[in-house]
């Protein structure tokens, strides 16, 4: 009895160390398992490459990719665009001059953010600050500027949102030259993808902008200042000549970029990415993805002919061949092109004469049942009508 008494004290003492090693055991593997998945949280979590994106073919506006094609979204320098619109305009129109010269004011000189750190005073010509804002993102180039050909920024302001009207971008909003953040009682510069694909196809009509925007490096203020390209897709895809990257936290990292190969040019437009790097690489993807797909085939040449030859009874000669009035190319995958066909309307004969350039029919190209385009078809040569006597005897 007492024998079995000693052993149930035995194991009585006994069965609060096994339940603290247990509980103990019990309590590392949580720790570890929560510490599993505290490390493992982060690397779950990935970072939206962008809030927006599109990718079109620059002389069709033929859309190859969109998300989120509408959505407004802060700016940064890429308002600069609009501003080098209006000022491209004005070059065109003779109401500037690259070669004119401006003084820096006051305010030009203060302003924050990129800039060439003008001074008070200094003057530059049209064409150096327009560098200046191409290159270097320049806030008080484009603030100095917009105050020398508008009277004051707020009157080129105005100029910018009436341009946005008439080039039909209804999700863009400006509020100032540059893009730089907007104070408490102000608003930020706004646009979307789709409405910077309109404004950038405009800026193309400008070989000279290309010029400005192709620059990696830039001498400013006689060399003193090198101004180095804050789109830095240029140089690490051959074929990029532009157009203006923009930041601020709130805005993120966007880009408007443009390149050319074997006479295919896209637009790409990035807005809203958390980091340079993420930015630069989704549009570098997207560039080469769609330059491979894609290709500008030519459906036309100028002078090409096109249909039998027409008959002339009443012309000196009685018959002429029609021929494509211009070139045509359009952008197709690569595996399409043998799918294109066309309908050539034309008349089989035309009375009287015909003068050289005259238009006698037209050519309409066709891609799985939709037309992607016409040219006119006209006469290459001028034929006189004949006499009656030859017409009579014929």
């Amino acid at each position: 009895m007492k024998k079995w008494l000693m052993c149930v004290l035995i194991l009585l003492m006994m069965a609060p160390a096994v339940q603290g090693k247990d509980n103990k055991k019990s309590n590392n593997t949580s720790k570890a398992v929560q510490k599993k998945a505290e490390s493992a949280s982060p690397a779950q979590e990935k970072e939206t490459p962008f809030q927006a994106l599109i990718v079109m073919e620059a002389s069709t506006g033929q859309v190859l990719e969109e998300v989120n094609p509408h959505l407004q979204h802060p700016l940064a320098s890429v308002t600069k665009l609009m501003t080098a619109a209006i000022i491209m305009e004005k070059l065109e129109s003779g109401a500037a001059q690259l070669n004119e010269t401006i003084t820096v004011s006051g305010a030009a000189s203060k302003m924050g953010g990129s800039q060439v750190y003008l001074k008070e005073g200094e003057v530059f010509t049209l064409e150096e600050l327009m560098k200046a804002i191409m290159v270097a993102s320049g806030n008080d180039a484009a603030y100095a500027v917009a105050e020398h050909l508008a009277g004051t920024t707020d009157a080129f302001v105005e100029e910018m949102n009436k341009k946005a009207k008439r080039l039909g971008m209804n999700d863009s909003e400006f509020h100032s030259v540059h893009g730089l953040p907007p104070s408490s009682e102000d608003q930020a510069d706004v646009s979307s993808c789709h409405d910077l694909m309109i404004l950038a196809r405009d800026l193309l009509k400008y070989p000279k902008l290309l010029e400005w925007t192709a620059l990696q490096i830039e001498p400013f203020r006689g060399g003193a200042f090198i101004m180095h390209n804050h789109n830095k897709i240029i140089g690490k895809l051959p074929g990029t000549d532009g157009l203006k990257t923009g930041y601020y936290s709130k805005a993120g990292f966007n880009i408007v970029a443009t390149a050319k190969k074997d006479g295919l040019r896209l637009i790409v437009a990035v807005l809203g990415s958390p980091r340079a790097k993420i930015r630069d690489a989704v549009a570098i993807e997207r560039f080469k993805k769609y330059m491979a797909q894609y290709q500008m085939a030519v459906l036309s040449k100028k002078d090409q002919a096109f249909g039998e030859a027409l008959q002339v009874p009443d012309g000196m000669v009685t018959t002429v061949q029609a021929v494509a009035a211009a070139d045509f190319s359009y952008p197709l995958p690569r595996e399409k092109k043998a799918a294109v066909k066309n309908e050539i309307r034309l008349p089989k004969e035309i009375s009287g004469g015909i003068e050289q350039g005259q238009t006698l029919g037209e050519v309409e190209f066709f891609l799985d049942n939709q037309s992607i385009g016409k040219v006119n078809l006209i006469s290459p040569v001028t034929i006189e009508k004949a006499g009656f006597f030859k017409r009579l005897f014929r």
